[in-house]
C-alpha cells in the first residue's frame, strides 16, 4: 500500500495542548535534567518489526507506519501480520519480532510462565481502551437469549454442552467473557466449555456451529452481525468502561539492549493514537487503511461503524456509544497503569491459571515500563496521570482499585477453587 506522507501537517491543528509544566513535574529529575547528548538518544535499531493481529485495535501501530510518525523519531516501523496470539507470543520470545500489538494478559502470562514459556517481558504503553464485545449465535437468540440473564436461564433449562470461544488462555478476551459469564451465575469451566480460536477465524467457526458465543476484538463482532450469524450481547466497555486492552509489548531483553529504540517506538505510536482520536475524518481514514488486505482484510464499513461508536446489536437495538474504542484520550489510554496489569493477574489467580498469590504490585512495576513511557510522554507532549493506579466499577458492581489484589482475587463467588 502506498504510504501517505503527513509530515507536520498530519498533526497540526489536532494535537491538544498537554501542559508541559504538569508533565515535567511528574517526570523523574534524572530524565528532566538530562538533555540527551548529541547522538545518545539515537535509536540503536533503525528498523523495528512489530507484530499485529488483524483487529481494529492494531490501528495506532499501522498508522504510525503508514502516516510515517515513526520517521520523526529516527525509526522505521514494519508491521508484521500474524496468524494467532500463540504465534505472536512465540515470535516475541524468540526474537523474530521486536515488539507487538499484543494482549495485555498474554504479556503477563509469559512473565509468570503460564500459557507458554517463561521470559521477562515489558509493556511500553497501552494501545487502546474499549472496543471488544461478547457475540452470541443467532441460534441462541432463536431460543430466547438476548443477554446474560436469558443465557443463564437457557443453560439451566436446556442441558447440553455450550461452547464459548476466546482468543488466548491468559488474554483479555478470555478474562472478559469469563467475567461476563460469571456475573450472570455461569461458571465458565463447570457450566460451559471454553475453547481458543484466533480472532480472524471466529466468524467462520460460528457460521459452522463450532461455538455458541465468543469474545473478540472488532471488527469480528460486527462482521458476525453483518453476516447474519450472531448478535452483540454485551460490549466490553459495558463490562468495564475504559478497560485496558492491547499493549505495545516486547521482551525485557529488547528494552535493555535497545532503550532508545523502545522509547522511539512508544513515542511514534502515541502520536499515531492521538492523530486517530483527533477527528472523525482521521478515524475514517484509519478505517480505510486498516481494512486493506495487508492489515485486517474486511469491508471498511464494518470497521468504521463501531470505530465511530455507531452500534447495532443485530437484534433491534441501535445506539451511539460514547465509550467506543479509544487510542489516546489525552494520554489516559496510552499510560501503562500498574493497576491494569495487576487486574489481569488477579483474574489469572481467580481462574486457576496462577496457582498461588504473587506480589502483584512488584510484578506490575517490573513489567509496565513507566520510566520509558514518561520519557516518550515528554517527547510527544503527552499529559501524565497523577497516580499510576486507577479504579473502576465493573459490570457486577465490584470496584477494582489495586489496593488489596490478594483479597480481590479471592473474593469472587464463582472462581476455580
Amino acid at each position: 500500500m502506498k504510504k501517505t506522507v503527513a509530515k507536520g501537517t498530519a498533526r497540526r491543528g489536532f494535537i491538544k495542548k498537554a501542559g508541559a509544566v504538569g508533565i515535567m513535574s511528574l517526570v523523574p529529575a534524572a530524565v528532566r535534567n538530562a538533555a540527551w547528548a548529541a547522538g545518545s538518544d539515537a535509536p540503536e535499531k533503525k528498523e523495528v518489526k512489530i507484530g499485529f493481529i488483524p483487529l481494529t485495535d492494531c490501528s495506532s501501530v499501522v498508522m504510525a507506519s503508514v502516516m510515517e510518525f515513526d520517521r520523526k523519531y529516527g525509526i522505521k516501523i514494519v508491521p508484521s501480520k500474524e496468524a494467532s496470539w500463540a504465534a505472536v507470543r512465540d515470535k516475541l520470545v524468540n526474537g523474530e519480532l521486536d515488539a507487538a500489538h499484543v494482549l495485555y494478559g498474554l504479556i503477563y502470562g509469559v512473565q509468570m510462565g503460564i500459557g507458554g514459556p517463561k521470559k521477562d517481558m515489558a509493556i511500553l504503553m497501552n494501545l487502546n481502551h474499549n472496543g471488544q464485545a461478547v457475540t452470541l449465535s443467532r441460534k441462541l437468540y432463536e431460543k430466547g437469549v438476548k443477554d446474560g440473564a436469558s443465557l443463564k436461564a437457557l443453560v439451566d433449562r436446556e442441558k447440553r454442552e455450550y461452547t464459548f470461544a476466546q482468543t488466548f488462555p491468559t488474554g483479555t478476551h478470555a478474562m472478559w467473557i469469563y467475567y461476563w459469564l460469571a456475573t450472570y451465575g455461569i461458571h465458565p469451566f463447570n457450566d460451559v466449555k471454553a475453547i481458543v480460536v484466533p480472532p480472524p477465524q471466529m466468524v467462520a467457526n460460528m457460521r459452522v456451529g463450532n461455538m455458541d458465543g465468543f469474545c473478540v476484538g472488532e471488527p469480528w463482532n460486527n462482521r458476525a452481525i453483518v453476516d447474519g450469524i450472531g448478535f452483540t450481547a454485551e460490549t466490553t466497555q459495558g463490562i468495564w468502561k475504559d478497560h485496558p486492552e492491547k499493549t505495545l509489548g516486547t521482551t525485557a531483553e529488547f528494552v535493555q539492549k535497545h532503550p532508545n529504540t523502545a522509547r522511539a517506538m512508544t513515542a511514534a505510536i502515541i502520536d499515531a493514537g492521538r492523530w486517530i482520536d483527533a477527528s472523525l475524518i482521521n478515524r475514517q481514514k484509519t478505517a480505510e487503511v486498516v481494512a486493506d488486505r495487508s492489515y485486517v482484510n474486511t469491508d471498511k464499513e464494518v470497521i468504521l461503524a463501531r470505530m465511530l461508536g455507531r452500534y447495532d446489536n443485530g437484534i433491534g437495538k441501535s445506539w451511539d456509544d460514547p465509550n467506543t474504542m479509544k487510542f489516546y484520550n489525552d494520554g489516559h489510554v496510552t499510560f501503562p497503569y500498574l493497576s491494569d496489569g495487576m487486574w489481569f493477574m488477579t483474574q489469572h489467580r481467580r481462574w486457576g491459571l496462577l496457582k498461588e498469590d504473587v506480589d502483584y504490585l512488584a510484578i506490575a512495576k517490573k513489567v509496565n515500563r513507566i520510566d520509558l513511557y514518561k520519557e516518550a510522554a515528554v517527547m510527544t507532549k503527552t499529559s501524565l496521570p497523577k497516580d499510576p493506579m486507577r479504579s473502576a466499577k465493573l459490570i457486577d458492581g465490584v470496584v477494582w482499585d489495586g489496593k488489596d489484589p490478594k483479597r480481590y482475587a479471592g473474593s469472587f463467588k464463582i472462581k476455580v477453587a
